[in-house]
């Protein structure tokens, strides 16, 4: 039974450890790229892609000659009797009862179509290969749209790990101080209700630290959902993410055309010009070539291997003339439809280039912004900090209060975390201005 324990624990222990990194770094160029290869949306993008070549054979077919071949075999177990009257020369009418046709009848063709003009298959080969290009530009914003994502789940994960520093900095500095007073209680020197206070804060932070750990867990959850990894693997975030780019908000202006949603909608407005086209092919007459060459047999018996009775082939050839006179308006109003769709299309096009310039200008001026709070949040962070250091010293040397030393600590934690928040505002506002500019792709080459 022991040995049979200790087999199982070795087995899970093989198949976690391949499961497994421990404690590996993940940066964000790392995640990105993961997400690129596991998650589904990126996978789903690449299937269209391939799908849409698939798209392309299938109309291509069309243009192609279409070849069948066909074949037949039936057994007349009956066959009807005809009265003929046959009047010989200089002699009387007599009445024969005749049979037409043999039991056995065996028939093969081959046919043969080929289109020689149609408009809308000509439009289609065009449209066709269109849509290969719009299934290539989605797979790009599709892309796009998953580093956003990451980006910002990546960054979210990122500041409350910074978040649960700072408490356990304060925890660990509040705990120092609780034992300094507890042995000042001990030693009759101390005041028990300074040592209740101070337990009252430890018992705090230690519960806020917990709020503050289950909330990292969710995020690191949403993380490896957002690139596709399995919620069994551990993942750590380099110290080093936080970087901060002054000149983050001094590049180039935005070039709309270059941004994949206007490529695509533009994409879009040439698929649906197609599909007006193709409605007009219907105006348009249809020509196609047709050939059929056949073979038949008939005898008493089943007619293969000499058995037939009469054996002949049969063959036709033709040029088939489809000419449209009136079909009560149907194509007509088809095209106008077409044409409202291709309106909507370029109002939503005009619509998306604002929406970009909108986000572009607040990416800006939101880069700005987070750049004003950072130096102002990093400054209060060494300003608390003196503070701090003071009130310790002056409460050690009996000229502070302990609510002075516990407001320092509280205003020290606050003033981290503030320049923790303006540092992920920031972060996320770098995140939309690299998209604004149609560089979010770049973070996989960083």
């Amino acid at each position: 039974m022991k040995t049979g324990k200790i087999t199982t624990l070795l087995i899970i222990g093989l198949f976690s450890g391949s499961l497994l990194k421990a404690q590996e770094v993940l940066t964000l160029q790392q995640a990105v790229k993961y997400a690129l290869e596991h998650k589904a949306e990126a996978k789903k993008s690449s299937l269209d892609l391939e799908n849409a070549e698939y798209q392309i054979d299938e109309v291509r077919a069309g243009a192609l000659p279409q070849i069948s071949g066909s074949g037949s075999l039936t057994y007349n177990p009956l066959i009807q009797e005809n009265a003929i009257t046959m009047t010989p020369e200089g002699g009387q009418p007599t009445l024969m009862i005749i049979k037409f046709g043999q039991p056995w009848q065996a028939t093969g063709n081959f046919t043969v179509n080929q289109q020689l003009f149609n408009q809308s298959l000509f439009t289609g080969l065009k449209a066709a290969k269109t849509t290969k290009e719009f299934y290539l530009i989605n797979k790009e914003l599709t892309d796009e749209q998953l580093i956003e994502k990451v980006a910002n789940s990546y960054y979210d994960v990122f500041q409350t790990q910074l978040q649960l520093q700072t408490i356990d900095d304060n925890l660990n500095s509040t705990v120092k101080t609780r034992d300094v007073i507890q042995g000042l209680v001990d030693a009759g020197l101390g005041r028990k209700i300074d040592l209740d206070r101070t337990n009252v804060a430890v018992n705090n932070l230690q519960a806020n630290r917990q709020i503050v750990v289950n909330a990292l867990e969710l995020k690191e959850n949403a993380l490896k959902f957002a690139v596709g990894m399995p919620m069994v693997q551990d993942i750590v975030l380099p110290k080093e993410t936080f970087e901060v780019n002054p000149s983050a908000a001094l590049t180039e202006s935005l070039v709309l055309a270059e941004r994949t949603e206007v490529r695509m909608l533009e994409k879009q407005i040439e698929l649906l010009e197609l599909n007006r086209q193709s409605m007009k092919a219907a105006y348009y007459p249809s020509l196609s070539f047709s050939g059929n060459l056949g073979y038949t047999a008939i005898g008493e018996k089943l007619p293969f291997f000499g058995n037939a009775t009469s054996k002949s082939a049969f063959s036709a050839l033709g040029l088939n003339l489809s000419i449209p006179i009136f079909n009560g308006g149907a194509t007509k109003a088809k095209i106008n439809q077409a044409t409202i769709q291709l309106k909507q299309s370029q109002v939503d096009l005009d619509d998306t280039k604002l929406a970009l310039d909108l986000a572009n200008e607040n990416a800006r001026a939101q880069i700005k912004n987070s750049l004003l709070t950072i130096n102002s949040n990093r400054s209060n962070v060494s300003l608390a900090k003196e503070v701090l250091e003071d009130t310790e010293n002056n409460y050690k040397n009996g000229l502070a209060t302990l609510t002075d030393l516990l407001d320092a600590e509280k205003a020290f934690a606050d003033a981290q975390n503030n320049y923790t928040t303006s540092l992920l505002n920031y972060k996320v506002a770098e995140i939309q201005l690299i998209k604004a500019n149609g560089n979010l792709r770049s973070l996989i080459n960083e």
